[in-house]
């Protein structure tokens, strides 16, 4: 995950350049979660995009669209692929 590193480390040090890429970037934020922890636990659960695909009934695409953070799954499609991983779907407000 050091891609991972090294993105956050960008968007940090862009952050303090930039305040309007900062302020956007934190509008942005919760969708770029969710992507992130559904590509997290995908890799967690030791399945490539397409396994997690067959598991879910969907196409390999679509979960590639969603680790990205193009498309944003409903609670429906999380519940699933949680499932297919073999984990529980927990939503909080913190």
């Amino acid at each position: 995950m050091a891609e991972q590193d090294d993105l956050r480390r960008y968007i940090s040090e862009r952050g303090e350049r930039d305040q309007t890429f900062a302020e956007e970037y934190r509008h942005l934020e919760p969708e770029y979660d969710i992507a992130a922890t559904i590509m997290r636990a995908r890799i967690g659960a030791g399945l490539t995009q397409e396994e997690l695909a067959r598991k879910t009934g969907m196409k390999s695409s679509n979960i590639s669209r969603l680790e990205t953070g193009d498309s944003m799954p409903t609670v429906r499609t999380l519940t699933r692929l949680a499932k297919a991983m073999g984990k529980r779907l927990s939503i909080e407000f913190v």
